[in-house]
């Protein structure tokens, strides 16, 4: 696969934080995504050090889900940039309703904030020199949109496609026209042919046809099962809560199961389990995943273990991450690994 534009800077973090782009061009520079809340000061130190005394003066989302939008007031209040979000998110943004934005629902958290202008499918826009349209991507999320520049093929996915998957589609009423939405999204990739996918998880890839046919088996393999489909996004909801969470103890799980929402309305609707049962099946599945281990007591995120364990072998300040540049230079600490769990 050739190299990226040196304008563009694909900060890789982690199943917890989206990627940041940051797409360079003198003084107009761009970030696309802010990842979470809880980590916002190495979102911040991780910009910084790309722009190297350079401004920012844009911030974009390409959908806003707490892990993309989640340090956008942090990055709003230090480099006093605009925000632009996609059409289709600005009247959940204006109203805050953390439901539609997967907060307190899914029991996840963001900073509110404010926008200065919104994105739609045609627009056209400058980011690193470069041209890029905007491009609809619903199904994770009915507005998400992506950027592609046809020139070097390059697209922006946000969650629409992943190397190995794409974003979670929830059940309940229209989860068959939210799979047929991500299958379309997923034929519009593949008929783009991008030459590298930047994902909004996991390292920038090439391999596009291999991408897409794993994804599109698993838009398969949902279709006819929103029980299935169900229980996958159980498990992805509470593996990216327990990410944030750090660890809980094993006992007061069903305790924390009951105060968020998601997990009562899914376990009525599709399990039939209970608080105690949904939590038992929860961490059988996620051990067997590899998601999470247990310690004295206590459930863990995987990737918190991976990250206590770099940071003892490396002296690694805060949550991994790696820049991609053309050189190939620059900081590369391992990348999380995916769990069969993953957002």
């Amino acid at each position: 696969m050739a190299l990226l534009p040196a304008s563009i800077r694909v900060i890789v973090r982690d199943w917890l934080n989206a990627n940041h782009v940051l797409l360079l061009d003198g003084d107009d520079n761009v970030l696309i995504d802010s990842g979470y809340v809880t980590h916002a000061d190495t979102t911040l130190r991780l910009v910084r050090e790309q722009l190297a005394g350079r401004p920012l003066p844009r911030l974009i989302n390409s959908h806003c889900h707490a892990d993309h939008m989640g340090g956008n007031a942090a990055v709003q209040r230090v480099f006093g940039c605009t925000l632009s979000v996609p059409a289709g998110e600005a009247n959940l943004i204006e109203r805050w309703d953390t439901q539609a934005l997967w907060i307190d629902w899914a029991g996840q958290r963001a900073e509110r904030f404010a926008f200065d202008a919104v994105i739609r499918s045609g627009d056209r826009l400058r980011m690193g020199g470069l041209a890029w349209t905007v491009l609809d991507a619903p199904g994770h999320d009915m507005g998400a949109v992506m950027f592609w520049n046809a020139d070097q093929r390059i697209l922006i996915a946000g969650d629409a496609l992943w190397q190995r998957g794409f974003g979670v589609v929830l059940p309940g009423p229209g989860w068959r026209e939210r799979l047929a939405a991500a299958r379309d999204t997923l034929l519009r990739i593949r008929a783009l042919a991008p030459a590298h996918v930047i994902p909004g998880h996991g390292a920038v890839f090439g391999d596009v046809d291999t991408a897409i046919a794993t994804s599109l088996a698993r838009v398969e393999g949902f279709e006819n099962d929103e029980a299935r489909l169900a229980r996958h996004a159980v498990k992805v909801m509470f593996s990216f809560a327990l990410m944030d969470l750090g660890s809980l103890d094993e006992d007061s799980l069903p305790d924390y199961l009951a105060t968020v929402p998601v997990y009562g309305e899914y376990d009525q609707a599709f399990l039939g389990l209970g608080f105690t049962g949904l939590a038992e099946w929860l961490v059988a599945e996620l051990l067997r995943a590899g998601a999470l281990s247990r310690r004295a007591g206590k459930i863990v995120a995987a990737w918190r273990l991976r990250v206590q364990s770099r940071r003892r072998m490396t002296d690694e300040p805060g949550p991994a991450s790696r820049t991609l540049r053309a050189s190939g230079a620059g900081r590369r600490p391992s990348v999380q690994k995916k769990s069969r769990a993953s957002r």
